[in-house]
C-alpha cells in the first residue's frame, strides 16, 4: 500500500513541574526546577519513499521534562521527538493553514515547541519570602493537528492511460522493477526508477471521469506537480489516438490547469506492434497537438537509446 497522504495530532512535550522542597535542619527552600518539555523537529529521510509508517499513527507525542528535585536538583529535559519524512513532503497546520514544505535533504524544522519547567520554591525565594512553598507547574507543549502530504519529485514523470505502456518503459529505462500486464490498473501506486540520476516516475494510469472519481480517479496527480518533464505515452495500439490524448489532458484541466503547462513530450508507444504507415499517420495526426512526438517500442533498442538521449 502506498501512503501519500496522512493527518495526526502532534505534541510537544510538557515542561516538569517545579519543586517544593527544604533543606533538612536549615529550613530554606530548596526545591528545583522543572525540565524543558521534548521538542517536535521533522527531517528529510532520503531512504523513504511513502507515508506508510504512520498510516495507523493517529498521533505522536514528544517526552515530557521531568520534575525538579529537593536540593536544588534541576528535572532532566525530555527527550526531542524527530519525525522522518521522504523529500517532497509538505506538512501543513489543519488550523493555522500554515505549510512546512521538505525539499530538500538537508530541511530541518521545528514543528512543536517543548513546554518550559515550572520553578521550584528555591528560584522563588525572595528577601521578604526567604521560606517560599510556592512552585509552579511546567508549561504544556505546543501542539498541532496537522495534515502530511507527499508529493513525489521526479525529473521526469510517466502519464497516460492504462496500458500505455509506462512501467514497461520504465523498467527498461531503469532497474525498477513494476510488475507489468496487458489489463487496466496494474499499476496501482507510483512507481520510481533512476536513470543517469536523474529520477523517473510512473503514474499510475488516468482514465475518462478520473477527476470526478472514476477508476483510480486522480489520487496520485499530485505526484506530477512537481515533475519536471511530463512523458505523454500514447499506445499506437489505439484506434484513436487524439482522443486518448485529449482525455488525459481534460483530466489534467480539471484537476490542475497548470500541470497541462508543463514541458511535455509526447511517447508513441509499442511502434512494434502495427505497421510503419499507421506509425507515420499517428505521428502526423499527434504533431497538431504536441511539437514533440517520438515513436517508441521496448523492441526497438535505437528507440530507446534516442528516449535516454532526450532524459540526459
Amino acid at each position: 500500500m502506498f501512503v501519500d497522504n496522512v493527518s495526526l495530532k502532534i505534541e510537544a512535550g510538557k515542561g516538569g513541574d517545579g519543586k517544593t522542597a527544604f533543606f533538612p535542619g536549615r529550613g530554606g527552600p530548596s526545591g528545583g526546577n522543572g525540565g524543558r518539555g521534548g521538542n517536535i523537529y521533522a527531517i528529510v529521510n532520503t531512504q523513504l519513499s511513502n507515508l506508510n509508517k504512520y498510516a495507523s499513527v493517529s498521533s505522536i507525542k514528544a517526552e515530557n521534562g521531568i520534575p525538579g528535585d529537593s536540593n536544588r536538583k534541576t528535572g532532566a529535559n525530555g527527550n526531542d521527538t524527530i519525525i522522518e519524512l521522504p523529500i517532497g513532503t509538505t506538512v501543513i497546520d489543519a488550523d493555522t493553514k500554515e505549510e512546512f514544505v521538505f525539499d530538500n535533504r538537508e530541511t530541518r524544522i521545528l514543528l512543536c515547541r517543548g513546554g518550559e519547567g515550572g520553578l521550584g520554591n528555591d528560584a522563588l525565594k525572595s528577601p521578604t519570602e526567604r521560606s517560599t512553598r510556592k512552585a509552579f507547574p511546567g508549561n504544556k507543549g505546543q501542539s498541532r493537528n496537522v495534515r502530511i502530504v507527499l508529493k513525489l519529485i521526479a525529473d521526469y514523470g510517466f502519464f497516460g492511460l492504462p496500458n500505455a505502456g509506462k512501467s514497461t518503459l520504465l523498467n527498461t529505462l531503469t532497474a525498477a522493477h513494476v510488475k507489468t500486464a496487458n489489463y487496466p490498473f496494474t499499476t496501482l501506486e507510483p512507481s520510481l526508477g533512476v536513470l543517469n540520476n536523474r529520477v523517473i516516475a510512473d503514474i499510475p494510469g488516468l482514465i475518462e471521469g478520473a477527476s470526478k472519481g472514476k477508476g483510480l480517479g486522480i489520487k496520485f496527480l499530485r505526484h506530477i506537480e512537481k515533475v519536471k518533464l511530463l512523458l505523454h505515452t500514447i499506445s499506437s495500439e489505439s484506434d484513436d489516438v487524439i482522443k486518448d490524448f485529449q482525455t488525459v489532458m481534460k483530466e489534467f484541466e480539471e484537476y490542475n490547469p497548470e500541470l497541462a503547462k508543463k514541458d511535455m513530450i509526447v511517447l508513441l508507444t509499442k511502434t512494434d506492434l502495427i505497421d510503419k504507415q499507421d506509425i507515420d499517420d499517428k505521428i502526423k495526426k499527434l504533431k497538431k497537438l504536441s511539437r514533440q512526438v517520438y515513436p517508441i517500442s521496448i523492441f526497438d533498442p535505437q528507440s530507446i537509446e534516442n528516449l535516454k538521449k532526450i532524459l540526459i
